[in-house]
């Protein structure tokens, strides 16, 4: 009888054992593990998301800024209209007014951003230099992230559900701090 060599190429294999992919084990529920999973993969987009907006802005010639005085440059300058703080925050979903505030000011400091007193009321606007760093920013936005997605109409359907899904769950989240504030 032939001698078997102890070490088998072919060792069965053990079935796989998936589990999910969390950041915190203790707090996945048993009713939703998918909660768990989906709230690390949104830790893990969210910093990925924050790094590719400072390295993209930072191409287009602004260098320095958070990932939040990024998100407000650009929707101060969106669709070209003066903005209020509270609007801001409001369309931002920010509660911590001071945040922004403070994300204005520096970008005033650097030019980009304006501020006129309307009655009452403080509008911001992008300035020429402001506007002309936002469309650079698109431009490289288009050759880095978007070149890519062209290949892919599949991929783009579903980002637009999970855009839809991602609305729905700001949704619950909000509620649900809502119901935690008042316990």
């Amino acid at each position: 009888m032939p001698r078997k060599n102890s070490l088998s190429l072919s060792a069965p294999s053990a079935p796989l054992v998936t589990s999910p992919i969390v950041s915190s084990a203790h707090l996945v529920s048993p009713d939703s593990a998918e909660m768990s999973e989906f709230e690390f993969g949104l830790i893990v987009a969210g910093n990925a998301f924050h790094r590719w907006i400072i390295h993209c802005m930072a191409a287009a010639g602004l260098k320095d800024l958070t990932p939040l005085d990024v998100l407000v440059l650009h929707h101060v300058t969106h669709r070209a209209r003066d903005k209020r703080l509270a609007d801001i925050c409001f369309i931002m979903n920010i509660e911590d007014t001071h945040l922004v505030n403070y994300a204005l000011k520096k970008l005033q400091g650097l030019g980009v951003v304006v501020s006129q007193k309307n009655g009452k009321d403080v509008t911001y606007a992008a300035t020429d230099e402001g506007r002309a760093y936002v469309q650079r920013y698109r431009e490289i936005r288009e050759s880095c992230l978007i070149d890519a997605l062209k290949a892919d109409d599949g991929l783009n359907r579903d980002i637009g559900e999970l855009a839809r899904l991602l609305r729905v769950l700001s949704g619950m989240y909000d509620q649900a701090a809502r119901a935690a504030a008042s316990l």
